[in-house]
């Protein structure tokens, strides 16, 4: 494919599936580069020149090297899909609160528990029950007479978190006490060009 960012991402990693789902939502033309965690590629070169942090997704758009997910999904949006990412400030700044509850509190929960589960991660699993339940209660109160998020339709604040979300029972973590949760995902999955993330039969979803 001629033109095409290149997405860095291993299948099993919601930070990246959450790049791709909206590269493939906003119609981006891209390409998947599949790197291998378990041999510890994204420790080593070439791949530290694109993010020495050594963490996937990386985004390579031309000249551009764009490494963090939500970094990566702010970045798409301006660039490619600017309907995703509100102009006004207020809306704008509601955003970028659920960017943050996707990197702190999604991160920290969900995604923990999954790690446990999927990857065999020495992480403390109760605690991340803990701060995964926090969270979901959370977004269930705000997502009360609500379809999205933020405003009136899809943006990338749905994006973010949706893959730790959809997958959150894969680590012990279940989704049957948040009916607004579900409603939302939902509604991304109903959403054309979405991708799903590859599922893992471990925890409630064996």
């Amino acid at each position: 494919m001629s033109n095409a960012i290149l997405i860095h991402r291993h299948p099993l990693s919601g930070h990246c599936h959450r790049v791709e789902l909206f590269a493939s939502l906003a119609g981006v033309n891209y390409e998947l580069v599949d790197v291998d965690l378990l041999a510890g590629e994204h420790k080593q070169s070439p791949f530290l020149t694109l993010n020495p942090a050594g963490k996937v997704p990386v985004v390579q758009d031309g000249e551009a090297t764009i490494a963090d997910s939500n970094a990566i999904l702010v970045y798409l949006a301006r660039k490619y899909a600017p309907d995703w990412l509100p102009a006004d400030p207020v809306a704008e700044a509601e955003v970028q609160k659920f960017l943050s509850l996707a990197a702190g509190e999604i991160a920290n929960g969900p995604a923990a528990a999954r790690l446990i589960t999927v990857f065999g991660a020495q992480l403390d699993a109760d605690r991340a029950k803990a701060v995964a339940e926090q969270a979901f209660e959370r977004l269930e109160a705000h997502l009360k007479g609500r379809a999205w998020l933020v405003g009136n339709r899809p943006s990338v604040a749905d994006v973010a978190i949706y893959s730790y979300t959809a997958h959150a029972p894969e680590g012990n973590v279940s989704l049957e006490a948040y009916p607004n949760i579900r409603g939302l995902l939902e509604r991304i999955e109903a959403l054309q060009g979405f991708v799903p993330m590859q599922a893992t039969a471990v925890g409630l979803a064996a």
